[in-house]
């Protein structure tokens, strides 16, 4: 894989054990490694210079994001090593499994449209917690054309710079944003039927899937007000989704139980909405797995929506978005 002009931006903080593992996977498979820092306090930044990786330490100053971290990342590699053709963005917490970068690239090669090629993105311990095994399911998107990608994937630098990459201040769902922005300028992105790379959620307390959940939630309300009146009607789905199930259904059922407390058996909506889900998801799921999915879908729409007015109050005070971290 080495001499084809790859190069590959990780970011993390107090990732450990895992940040080396994903240096190491890295190693034999691109050419050029940035380590992005966000004020790690263990040896983290050690680690990778000890494997000859160039590091990064953001300045903490300036609020943190993904999307700013990855951006830096970028610009410092570019700057180095202009002949860059291709990045791969991975998080620290992930492993990149050993044949991904080749298949990548010879579809990018192959593909001069796509813009972006992602694959299966798996969890290594999604035995550990219903949360992992949840997230397991999410990374499971559909083979072939997408509307976006994840954390980690494999992006055309001319495509990158031609949009602006990331947007900076996006504390969450800076890669469908940024995908929607490469999908206006005729780009595609390609889910490929390939093993990418191994994620760490280490999610064990409900407390930290309501969080991310939380997150979610930001994430659809910024993108709806950046695209939310384009022609594609950027995340107005989710966002109705969450505004109808943990807005405007709970208030409907509290004011019918008022008027009549027999009416509160409207609520079992909710169980039932669970049922239809459950029943769906057995198409690829088994029974166990398909009722907590569905019941992640259900409830995750309240902390969803925590997450939105979170949004909207920071806007209408005039605020940037606080970072929603669940590790």
């Amino acid at each position: 894989m080495m001499n084809k002009k790859i190069a590959a931006v990780v970011i993390g903080r107090n990732e450990g054990q895992r940040l080396v593992t994903c240096l190491e996977s890295l190693l034999n498979q691109v050419d050029y490694i940035v380590y992005v820092d966000s004020g790690s306090s263990d040896n983290s930044v050690y680690e990778a210079e000890s494997r000859q990786v160039d590091c990064l330490s953001l300045d903490l100053s300036i609020p943190f994001t993904a999307a700013r971290a990855r951006n830096e990342g970028v610009a410092y590699l570019i700057d180095k090593y202009p002949a860059l053709k291709y990045i791969q963005f991975i998080d620290g917490d992930c492993e990149l499994q050993p044949d991904w970068v080749n298949t990548a690239y010879d579809f990018l090669e192959k593909e001069p449209h796509y813009a972006v090629a992602c694959g299966r993105r798996r969890e290594r311990f999604p035995e550990n917690s219903i949360y992992n095994q949840l997230c397991d399911i999410e990374w499971n998107t559909p083979v072939g054309d997408a509307l976006a990608c994840g954390g980690d994937a494999l992006i055309r630098v001319g495509a990158f710079n031609q949009v602006e990459g990331y947007r900076d201040g996006l504390i969450a769902g800076e890669e469908p944003e940024m995908c929607f922005r490469l999908r206006a300028k005729a780009w595609k992105i390609r889910r490929l039927d390939a093993e990418m790379t191994l994620h760490d959620a280490a999610m064990t307390r409900f407390s930290q899937w309501w969080k991310r959940a939380k997150r979610a939630g930001h994430a659809y309300a910024e993108s709806y007000f950046l695209h939310g009146r384009s022609a594609e009607k950027f995340r107005a789905k989710s966002v109705m989704s969450v505004v109808f199930w943990a807005v405007v259904l709970p208030v409907l059922l509290i004011a019918l139980s008022i008027i009549d407390c027999g009416l509160i058996v409207m609520g079992l909506i909710y169980p039932a909405q669970v049922f239809r889900l459950s029943i769906k998801n057995k198409a690829f799921l088994n029974s166990k797995l398909s009722f907590y999915y569905a019941v992640s879908n259900v409830l995750g729409k309240f902390p969803q929506a925590l997450g939105m007015m979170q949004f909207l109050f920071n806007k209408i005070k005039g605020q940037s978005g606080v970072l929603i971290e669940y590790k």
